[in-house]
């Protein structure tokens, strides 16, 4: 075959003898690409357990191959289903155990008279639940303990002054500014939620809780100062 342009022939039908041996040529190459592409495709993305009806080679899967009917086999009983009823998706309602806030968003009173004059009466109201939360709230809980002495003991030298007080009441930590609900509060966000102190403190803070006083408490739970006073 005549590959260089410079050689080729002046005769009109040599030239065309040699484009159709160039087409003939390229169209064999260009089939055998196709099946080199469609074989290589086959090995990459085929299904392994598959074999072609066409034989190992082919990779030309049967489109139709289905089983015959055997003739001998026996019909199988229709098998009934049970009618059910779907159920409805919708929003999962709120527990019941929740306390509940009723807020009426009432029409004004003007709007209750119809314009034939006569009053409408209530026949029914729609009710929609909003989930709400109260923010945390510091306060400060006083123990208050009085005092009471005996106005006529008070000049009697041999038994002094009598004066009597309840006692202290029990703490967790002796002489702490936390209260048990507080300090369980700290050590559930704490060890449970995984909140640190530092996080915690910024929160007391916003609250307007003494983020010195909180810090000294941190140190008291991690024995960074004595949790009893001697």
């Amino acid at each position: 075959m005549i590959l260089d342009c410079s050689i080729l022939p002046d005769d009109p039908d040599e030239l065309k003898r040699i484009i159709c041996e160039l087409q003939e040529s390229h169209a064999a190459e260009v089939c055998l690409l196709q099946k080199q592409v469609r074989h290589l495709y086959d090995k990459l993305f085929g299904r392994k357990s598959e074999k072609s009806r066409y034989g190992e080679e082919s990779p030309q899967l049967a489109l139709f191959d289905m089983p015959e009917p055997d003739p001998d086999a026996t019909p199988e009983a229709p098998v009934e289903v049970e009618k059910h009823t779907r159920r409805k998706k919708g929003r999962k309602p709120l527990p019941d155990n929740l306390p509940r806030v009723e807020i009426i968003h009432d029409i004004d009173e003007q709007e209750k008279i119809c314009h034939c004059g006569a009053e409408l009466s209530r026949i029914s109201e729609e009710v929609s639940e909003k989930l709400d939360i109260i923010p945390a709230v510091i306060q400060v809980v006083r123990h208050i303990r009085p005092k009471y002495s005996c106005k006529h003991c008070e000049n009697a030298a041999e038994k002094g002054p009598t004066v009597k007080i309840a006692p202290v009441p029990v703490q967790l930590l002796p002489k702490a500014i936390a209260s048990c609900g507080l300090m369980a509060h700290i050590l559930t966000a704490k060890f449970v939620d995984s909140l640190p102190f530092y996080r915690q403190e910024r929160q007391f803070d916003r609250l307007g809780a003494d983020i010195f006083r909180f810090i000294r408490l941190k140190r008291t739970l991690f024995h960074e100062e004595p949790l009893f006073s001697t």
